[in-house]
Formats: structure tokens, C-alpha cells, sequence
């Protein structure tokens, strides 16, 4: 895995140091252009899609590879699953999903096209696959064209249909295949907080923190998980009542100055809030040195070390299966938090148009899109389905509830209750920007820091 990512990384560098701000027209492989249009076209049959990714003889999947619980379920069930159709499966662990999306923008650059790229296929979601598919550089849209299509909503007029057809907000064209969901989730250990003692809201974080100081923090974004936090935040401190509603707007669309005036309570919170995180100076006007972890990982150290009391990350299911491998105490739970909106969201499967083996890359996509599969990703590793459990037989249904870890704390009523959408991905890199200005380098006033984030996007 090592050796791959090594690689990807030498080429990215490679390409970028010969393209420099030289935009090439891709020339693609033409027998990789034939099967491309041929299956987008729906003129081949599967078993000739099948017969064609034995051909290719493997697959390259660039994901994150910050769980090895994950990395392991891919090794023991999706690698033999692919090698049953003579499929070798390769992956690319990664720490951050945009060096492949800046990978396939450079290798577009440098004139590789359609069969001439590096990777297959993509865990991607939200502003990553925004950034390639405004580009033109997704394989298509062959999500509805895989068998195990059958388990997704794809129709329009079906409400249902929503979480697979749009991303962040912006429409997916079928140009990538949910893989996953997942829910944004805080997790305390009743040892050290009690659950009647645990914010439920922004105003009782505030007020918590000022009480006890340096007991909670948050993932520095633009890193997934703190991009979330900060976005959470923004939803509950809208000044117009309507929490998300005003994030569905592409940035185009909202325009900076209503984006100012809608963000800048909720950045003055974090600002606030900064001399109170772990490694801040523990009171107003003393801002210390807080700390930010890198990742989930880096949270969850402080957390089971007992550095904070309370850690919010994606994962609906984490604090069952962390409890159940011994990681967490416990005394662990998950609370609701905030009460304002937590936000919940899927995750994709995304091919780029120059994938080298894109048969491969298809039957990747079915397999991993079998209710065998997604069941057991959820039982052996507590990741959400993707599939839409509506459109699976009974018996299925009832191996669902059979294996579903628990929501340890909650309840999924009490949960439904407060789920909200993710922002438009448009609206991601501006927020992620602003963060970095106005909150971590404190490089201007808050004005000026959103205009540079929306000139910089």
C-alpha cells in the first residue's frame, strides 16, 4: 500500500513540475474511449463488462486509510470478492482524499485521457468530487448502469432519491455510486462528564468550556471532521433562524456579501470560544495556544487519554464498535449535540475519466454495492449503509437489525429529530478558508478574510 501511495505522490509532483500552467487537451487510449462510450451508452452487456475487467486484471482504489478496522474489512472481504472475477485489487491508503483529486487534475493537465490515468476509482464526496465533476474529469454516469444498481433510489420524482442524486448540494449525475453514509456524532465518558452535565447547545458549550476550560477541542479543518464542527456552528448562529436552509445556496448563487453577513456570528463564536479549547489560555483575551488534532484519530487520542471530555467525528457507529474493540471505556456514549442540527450525509464511489482500467473500476463499484457487502460492512465494522435498505428483501431487512451495532445513548428517533444536510459543496473551500484566516492565523479581520477565501476558490 506504501509503494502505491509513494508512487502517486512522486508522479503528482512529477506532472505538476512539467505542466506548470499548461492546460493540454486530454487525447485519450481509444480502445478505453470505445468502452467508455459503448457502457455509457449502455450497448454492453455485463458479462461482457465482466470478460473485459479480467482483461484489465486489477484495479486501483485510492481511499482514506486512517482506520486500520477498515483497511482490514477491504483486505478480508472486498479483495477476494474482486479476485473471484480475476480482478486484483490495489489500494491507495490515504490521508487526505484531495491529493487524489489533485492527482487526476494534474495528470488532465498533462494530456492523459480516458485510460491514461493512475486510479480507478475515488472514496470521494462533497467538494472533492464537486471540484472534479464542474471540471468534466468523473468517467460518467454509470451509476445507474451497474446490477446492484437496483438497490439505490435514482428516481427523481421519489423523494428518497435525494441523498443519491445530490452531494453537498450539488447534483451527482449519477457520477459517482453511494458507498456509504454517515452521521456527524459526539461521544462523552460519563467518568469524567455526566450526561446531565453535557452541553446540548452552542450557548451550553460556551458556557460548559468557561466553567472547565481545555476540555474539549475540535479537528483543525479543512480536515472533514472540523470542517463540520465549523459548519454546525454556522448553521446554529445564522442570524436569519433558518439554520441550514441558507447553505443549500451554491456560493455564486449566495454571493459574498450575504455569506458574510449570514457566517460572521458563528465565526465570532469560534473565535470566542478559542482561549477555552484544550491548550487555550483558559480565559477571555488569552488565546494561548489551542490545539487542533490533525484528524479523528489524533481526537480520539485525547479523548480516550482523558485530555477532553466529550469528541464529535463522523461515526455513526463508532462508539459501539470503539467500546466493543476495547478503544473506548465503557462509560462511553453518545450524546445529542448539537441540539440545533447534526449533520448527516453520504459517501460515494467516484471514477475519474481517465481511469486505466475502467471495467475494473465498474465491477469495484457493483461489488462494493451488494447487499452481502454493505451488510457486512456494517455489522464487522459499524460503517453505514449505502444501499437503500427499502428495496432489500425481509430477510435481508431483518440480517440489517440483526447486526446493526448500537446507537449506545441515543435513540434513532431522537437522532432523526435533529439531522440536517451538509452545505453546498461550493460553500466548503470558503469556509475552510475563512477558518484558516480569521480563526487560526488571525491574518485580518473577518471581512477581508471571507472576500480572499471566495477569490481563492
Amino acid at each position: 500500500m506504501t509503494t502505491i501511495r509513494s508512487t502517486l505522490t512522486l508522479l503528482l509532483i512529477a506532472i505538476a513540475m512539467i505542466v506548470g500552467h499548461v492546460h493540454a487537451q486530454p487525447q485519450g487510449d481509444p480502445d478505453a474511449e470505445a468502452f467508455r462510450s459503448a457502457f455509457l451508452a449502455g450497448d454492453l452487456s455485463w458479462d461482457a463488462v465482466l470478460e473485459r475487467a479480467a482483461a484489465e486484471g486489477e484495479v486501483v482504489w485510492a481511499h482514506w486509510g486512517g482506520s486500520e478496522t477498515l483497511n482490514t474489512w477491504i483486505d478480508t472481504v472486498v479483495r477476494p470478492a474482486l479476485a473471484e472475477y480475476g480482478v486484483t485489487l490495489r489500494t491507495s491508503r490515504l490521508t487526505n482524499t484531495r491529493d487524489a483529486v489533485d492527482l487526476v487534475l494534474a495528470e488532465a493537465a498533462a494530456g492523459r485521457g480516458v485510460g491514461q490515468g493512475s486510479i480507478d476509482a475515488i472514496w470521494i464526496n462533497g467538494e472533492n468530487f464537486f471540484t472534479l465533476s464542474s471540471q468534466g474529469l468523473n468517467f460518467g454516469s454509470f451509476a445507474d448502469l451497474v446490477p446492484n444498481s437496483q438497490y439505490f433510489h435514482f428516481d427523481t420524482s421519489n423523494p428518497a432519491s435525494g441523498p443519491n442524486l445530490f452531494d453537498f448540494g450539488y447534483p451527482t449525475n449519477r457520477e459517482e455510486i453511494p458507498w456509504s453514509g454517515d452521521q456527524y456524532m459526539c461521544a462523552i465518558d460519563t467518568a469524567r462528564l455526566e450526561r446531565s452535565e453535557a452541553p446540548a447547545d452552542f450557548a451550553e458549550l460556551e458556557a460548559w468550556l468557561r466553567e472547565n476550560p481545555g476540555r474539549f477541542t475540535y479537528v483543525r479543518p479543512p480536515q472533514y471532521n472540523g470542517n463540520t464542527f465549523v459548519q454546525t456552528v454556522l448553521y446554529a448562529h445564522n442570524p436569519d433562524g433558518d439554520g441550514y436552509v441558507s447553505f443549500q445556496n451554491a456560493a455564486d448563487a449566495l454571493g459574498v456579501d450575504e455569506f458574510i453577513r449570514i457566517t460572521q456570528p458563528g465565526y465570532e463564536y469560534l473565535q470566542r470560544i478559542e482561549p477555552f479549547l484544550l491548550g487555550g489560555g483558559g480565559s477571555d483575551g488569552m488565546r494561548g495556544s489551542p490545539i487542533y488534532p490533525e484528524d479523528q484519530n489524533g481526537l480520539e487520542a485525547l479523548f480516550v487519554n482523558g485530555e477532553i471530555d466529550m469528541a464529535c467525528q463522523f461515526g455513526m457507529y463508532n462508539t459501539a464498535v470503539s467500546i466493543e474493540t476495547g478503544r473506548f471505556a465503557e462509560t462511553a456514549e453518545n450524546v445529542i449535540f448539537p441540539a440545533q442540527g447534526m449533520i448527516k450525509n453520504k459517501n460515494f464511489i467516484g471514477v475519474p475519466i481517465n481511469a486505466p482500467n475502467p471495467a475494473a473500476a465498474m465491477v469495484l463499484a457493483n461489488v462494493l454495492a451488494s447487499p452481502e457487502n454493505q451488510i457486512s460492512k456494517l455489522g464487522t465494522i459499524g460503517y453505514v449503509l449505502g444501499i437503500d435498505a427499502d428495496l432489500l428483501t425481509a430477510e435481508q431487512q431483518a440480517e440489517i437489525d440483526a447486526v446493526a451495532p448500537s446507537l449506545v445513548g441515543i435513540t434513532y428517533d431522537e437522532l432523526g429529530a435533529v439531522t440536517v444536510p451538509d452545505t453546498n459543496a461550493s460553500l466548503v473551500d470558503v469556509i475552510e478558508g475563512t477558518w484558516t484566516a480569521f480563526i487560526e492565523r488571525r491574518s485580518g479581520s473577518f471581512e477581508d478574510s471571507v472576500r480572499a477565501a471566495f477569490a481563492d476558490r
